[in-house]
């Protein structure tokens, strides 16, 4: 067998067995459910929750965000926490403006300076669940949701509906991002899929398997389950702070993570630095700081991303009629997640390329970490050398 037809039965045999053995995460079909039952009995009171809010320089989009909290229709008891991390730009006083305007309660927390081991955003959620603890009144859950997430009116209910019927200790909700940009629409689908590709969420969801996730987004923990793994602090040091709390939480307990059209992020990246920057931020981190690690993702992602299109156009029979076939694989496994953001399946096609770019951004995450500047996020730099809260 020639090295050419190797690759080319090498990245066929890696598609089939992502296409029908890797969890179905390619199909998108794990999504809220809207027509869950109501969580208990209609005459009992439904649980408390309490949103925690970290927000550094977000005015701009809190109107919108926590606007969508202030609107929620929930039937139970329902607090805000926002804690202003070190902003400039007027966070706090959007946030009480906000809340005056409605009648509802925000409780506005003024966060402390960042201490040493831990990552800003983690810090915020501390404070935020440090002041929801000190309440007289317990909630069941908290909400941990980003300062740029929206909602729809009957969200909240939604999540609980679904924490409520499968007993979650932590239930996600993956927000939909923004693709309207050229950037977006070419690059935030592979996003969702890379991700669901890492963290299959059939895998997730199933309590007997080991793999856990979470998107950061919109995370609802209870609240109980939450401080027998030591609260927050507990990944206190780490960059992917999300998957970091899913895999304790796992530990205590059944989670879920899906996809929704009700949760949306209102972060727009309008040109692909925009994307380079968020995907750089983390993406190293992923691989553990690890320079090993980064080879063999150089390695498999050029094997199965990159071999098939190369040979189907210069490959010899019948490695060339292989790696067509594996072209089409690749194509058709993001078809469903184009469906979900409504774009040309045309885009398929490109996963080549796109494969490519993340792959960039990936070795710039490694480059900005080695200069320093890992984790970089609104003038942060984040990255710690050692990475036991990672794991």
């Amino acid at each position: 067998m020639t090295a050419t037809l190797l690759i080319a039965v090498l990245a066929l045999l890696a598609w089939v067995y992502l296409i029908t053995l890797h969890g179905g995460f390619w199909l998108a079909r794990q999504h809220e459910n809207l027509d869950l039952p109501a969580p208990r009995d209609p005459l009992l009171p439904w649980p408390a929750v309490t949103a925690v809010i970290p927000a550094r320089n977000e005015a701009d989009v809190l109107p919108r965000s926590l606007g969508s909290l202030l609107a929620q229709d929930y039937p139970g008891a329902f607090t805000i926490i926002l804690v202003d991390d070190q902003s400039t730009d007027g966070t706090a006083d959007v946030a009480m403006r906000l809340a005056a305007a409605t009648g509802r309660a925000v409780r506005v927390l003024t966060g402390a300076p960042l201490p040493a081991g831990w990552t800003g955003k983690v810090w915020a959620m501390h404070q935020g669940l440090a002041e929801a603890n000190a309440q007289p009144a317990q909630s069941r859950y908290v909400l941990l949701t980003d300062a740029d997430i929206a909602y729809a009116p009957d969200a909240l209910r939604q999540i609980v509906c679904r924490a409520e019927a499968g007993n979650f200790v932590l239930t996600s909700l993956m927000a939909k991002l923004r693709c309207e940009s050229f950037a977006e629409r070419a690059l935030i689908p592979a996003f969702i899929f890379f991700f669901q590709m890492l963290y299959p969420f059939a895998w997730v969801n199933r309590p007997a398997n080991g793999t856990a996730a979470a998107a950061g987004g919109s995370m609802l923990a209870d609240r109980e389950a939450l401080a027998r793994i030591g609260g927050i602090a507990a990944i206190r040091g780490a960059l992917i702070d999300d998957c970091s709390l899913a895999k304790l939480m796992k530990r205590q307990g059944p989670i879920w993570l899906g996809l929704s059209q009700r949760v949306v992020s209102l972060r727009d990246y309008p040109h692909v630095g925009d994307i380079r920057r968020m995907v750089a931020r983390s993406a190293y981190a992923q691989l553990h700081y690890s320079p090993l690690l980064l080879a063999g993702t150089i390695v498999g992602m050029a094997l199965v991303y990159v071999a098939a299109p190369v040979l189907a156009i210069f490959g010899a029979f019948p490695a060339n009629l292989m790696a067509l076939a594996t072209y089409g694989l690749m194509a058709l496994s993001l078809q469903p997640t184009l469906r979900y953001f409504r774009l040309s399946p045309l885009w398929g096609l490109a996963l080549p390329l796109i494969a490519g770019a993340y792959l960039v951004f990936t070795l710039d995450s490694a480059y900005q970490h080695a200069r320093g500047r890992g984790g970089l996020w609104k003038g942060r730099v984040q990255a710690l050398p050692k990475v036991k809260a990672e794991r």
